[in-house]
């Protein structure tokens, strides 16, 4: 990681005020400061890229997608299509119908435990998942092992919030089924060595879904590299539309899953008697699809790429730093969550300020920040708080940004004293 004090004097490897321009509503401002946008791990903001190709669906080619003859509708399922094989592009997955688009994360982590779990997972098998999860990618595992009869198992955390890849090693076993962890940690930004982890668990006969929602805004996804057999993410976390994310999966794997849902748009044949369905990745797409969130989240996806997630990952690296300098020097501050490999999250705790009123007190000074518990309770008891604040950064915010944080939080402290 960059020290931080080269945060200060190193610019990013793009054009960051107009990077910056090209996202309107950084402009407003709050409680009449400017804008500091700093909830990032919660949802980005989205460039006017992806505004431009959602209103170029509804002015210029908007029609339901696949069996239309007319010219509409052919139009629309080659953008659809076309926004797959951008998914495809960006994951460097081996093949488009290996992509399957799902609200986002957590419907496709469902998927997978729906389709998978429940053909693969029986009485005496394991799931191995890690302290770190995020809710949507524990209570869906746990709820299949109290249906199937499967037992939960749990890879703890250090102090430093990295999993502890000894007992994640020791806790698979013949009876793993599958080993399902985050590739970066929304609570800590922990960054966790999937490709270690994976080849680990495949090691031992398990399938690897990997929750990519906090690392696919940050950092460079292959996931053919990464050797895992299953990658979701959400399109509202990486500069796209809310509602719309991705399942990937080896085609071998879809190819033998069920269906989840049931409807049109998913099926082959239907009679009284019997019905036929479609191949992957249609069997997983029941219903009209979200048209126009393809659109949306393809046109995010390019945005990116054009940027460089190199770069990207380098300049959030600086701002990491330089904000976790500013804060470690405030008096009663702690910082939760010191990983070595951390994403642009930044965790913490005030002496005497419960996180929500140090939230509101931000907010006052026109800084956005998430406080609570980011839906990963099991992290807040592991470091023994009930909530944290987090500050979470993207390529488009800047060290102004971070000192005026800085002084915020300062302030905050002095109303309290």
């Amino acid at each position: 990681m960059a020290t931080a004090a080269s945060a200060v004097s190193v610019a990013p490897a793009y054009d960051l005020a107009r990077a910056r321009a090209d996202f309107p509503i950084l402009s407003r401002e709050i409680n009449g400061h400017p804008l500091v946008y700093l909830d990032n791990a919660a949802s980005t903001q989205k460039p006017r890229a992806v505004a431009a190709a959602i209103v170029d669906c509804y002015e210029g080619w908007y029609a339901n997608v696949e069996r239309g003859v007319h010219t509409l509708s052919q139009l629309a399922t080659a953008a659809r299509e076309r926004a797959r094989e951008t998914v495809r592009r960006f994951l460097n997955a081996p093949s488009a119908g290996e992509v399957v688009f799902v609200r986002g994360t957590t419907e496709a982590i469902n998927l997978v435990v729906a389709s998978w779990g429940n053909q693969n997972v029986g009485p005496g098998d394991e799931i191995l998942i890690t302290g770190l999860e995020h809710h949507s990618n524990l209570v869906p595992w746990q709820r299949l092992c109290e249906e199937r009869g499967a037992l939960l198992r749990v890879a703890a955390l250090d102090d430093r919030g990295e999993v502890r890849l000894d007992e994640f090693e020791r806790l698979l076993s013949p009876r793993t089924r599958v080993a399902a962890f985050a590739h970066v940690s929304n609570a800590l930004g922990t960054v966790n060595p999937v490709r270690e982890m994976a080849a680990m668990a495949r090691r031992a006969g398990a399938i690897v879904l990997v929750d990519g929602a906090q690392a696919v805004p940050h950092l460079t996804v292959d996931v053919q590299e990464l050797g895992c057999d299953f990658y979701a993410f959400s399109g509202h976390k990486v500069y796209g539309p809310s509602g719309i994310g991705v399942l990937w999966g080896r085609a071998e794997l879809l190819a033998a899953m069920p269906p989840w849902q049931s409807g049109g748009g998913m099926v082959h044949s239907v009679s009284f008697e019997r019905t036929t369905y479609a191949p992957p990745p249609h069997r997983f797409e029941g219903g009209t699809p979200f048209i126009e969130g393809a659109a949306g989240l393809a046109a995010a996806l390019d945005y990116l790429t054009a940027l460089g997630l190199p770069a990207v990952a380098a300049w959030e690296g600086e701002l990491l730093a330089l904000a976790t300098e500013r804060l470690a020097a405030i008096p009663g501050l702690r910082i939760v969550g010191t990983a070595r490999a951390k994403a642009a999250v930044l965790s913490f705790t005030m002496e005497g300020i419960h996180p929500h009123d140090l939230g509101t007190i931000l907010d006052h000074q026109g800084v956005a920040i998430r406080a609570g518990h980011h839906c990963a309770q099991p992290v807040m008891e592991r470091f023994g708080v009930p909530a944290t604040a987090r500050a979470s950064f993207a390529f488009y915010n800047t060290v102004e940004e971070v000192e005026i944080l800085a002084a915020a939080l300062h302030r905050a402290r002095e109303l309290f004293a």
